[in-house]
């Protein structure tokens, strides 16, 4: 026995509504993440700020070389720190931007499927009311038949 179209329907959204639960936690994720990347974007670009001030009023009259250079040193790799993590905040809003359009299509497939199966039950109703109603129609004719013959 094969199965009817509306099981296979009705596989096909629980499939669906799987994905769309998948994509919904994907995206979740993904916004947590990017979240995330931008606060230590927004801590290290603070540190940043915060160590240049110091620097600034503590060795502003500072001649020895030494401790500038190590400041410069350090100064570059601190922005090179804050360049980077800006670009990882930036690949985690991309990753939740794809992640909020999956999802977006995985709810769109479920409606669709939703709605393919409210159709495909309607159908099958119209065709059940038409089939008894020619059964009834049917039973009353023989009825009449029955009636006349009998009269």
């Amino acid at each position: 026995m094969s199965a009817s179209p509306t099981d296979t329907l009705s596989l096909l959204l629980e499939r669906a509504e799987g994905e769309r639960d998948a994509a919904a936690q994907a995206l979740h994720a993904a916004g947590a993440q990017a979240q995330a990347a931008h606060a230590q974007h927004g801590e290290l670009a603070g540190y940043r700020q915060d160590y240049r001030q110091r620097w600034t009023e503590s060795f502003a009259q500072a001649t020895t070389m030494d401790i500038v250079g190590c400041y410069q040193s350090f100064g570059q790799r601190l922005n090179q720190a804050v360049d980077t993590q800006g670009h990882v905040a930036n690949h985690a809003d991309q990753r939740q931007v794809r992640a909020r359009e999956g999802l977006r299509q995985a709810e769109l497939r479920v409606a669709a499927l939703r709605q393919l199966i409210v159709r495909r039950q309607a159908e099958a109703s119209k065709v059940e009311q038409r089939r008894e109603q020619r059964a009834t129609d049917e039973f009353a004719a023989r009825a009449h038949l029955r009636r006349f013959a009998h009269a």
